[in-house]
């Protein structure tokens, strides 16, 4: 069985040894059960309750043969889904993959590649700023430390566009 959670949930749950989110901005406590899926329903759970969770996602598949609490098998609308009736002991968790925000599961390689793609497209602004600057400045004075101020003034201007859009990102 299955159960999507935030990272940070996850990573205190980890950190406690048993996780109590019941679904996205609400607890076990709250709601009486963990909301769980089956691998068919993964996608459908995503795009219905967390395609706007705006932070990172996990996808926790868990053992129901090591979790501690009980599981029923409840009808919601046309379909059963597992709820989990206590929380989720730590070593009922086997798997914990990163989603993707179509809420497929991606591999470490993808998200390395995508991460790799993120930055090296900063830098290439950073260094387009850069020779920007230094052609400006070159063009409108005739000193010859200009191409070099200038490449200086796009530096900064460049790496302050990469914190604006990092910055952009993390929000």
């Amino acid at each position: 069985m299955f159960h999507i959670a935030t990272r940070a949930d996850w990573q205190a749950a980890v950190r406690s040894g048993s996780y109590t989110t019941s679904t996205l901005g609400r607890d076990l406590a709250e709601v009486g059960f963990v909301h769980a899926c089956r691998r068919e329903q993964v996608k459908d759970v995503f795009g219905r309750y967390y395609r706007e969770a705006g932070e990172p996602l996990v996808l926790l598949t868990i053992a129901s043969e090591h979790l501690e609490a009980e599981v029923r098998e409840e009808q919601v609308g046309d379909e059963a889904f597992p709820h989990i009736y206590g929380p989720i002991n730590r070593g009922s968790v086997i798997d914990v993959r990163p989603l993707g925000s179509r809420g497929g599961v991606e591999s470490m390689a993808t998200l390395f590649a995508k991460e790799m793609a993120s930055r090296m497209a900063l830098a290439l602004v950073v260094m387009v700023a850069t020779v920007i600057g230094s052609v400006v400045t070159d063009s409108v004075s005739g000193s010859e430390s200009a191409p070099l101020v200038g490449a200086l003034i796009g530096l900064v201007a460049g790496a302050g566009i990469v914190g604006l859009l990092v910055r952009s990102r993390r929000d």
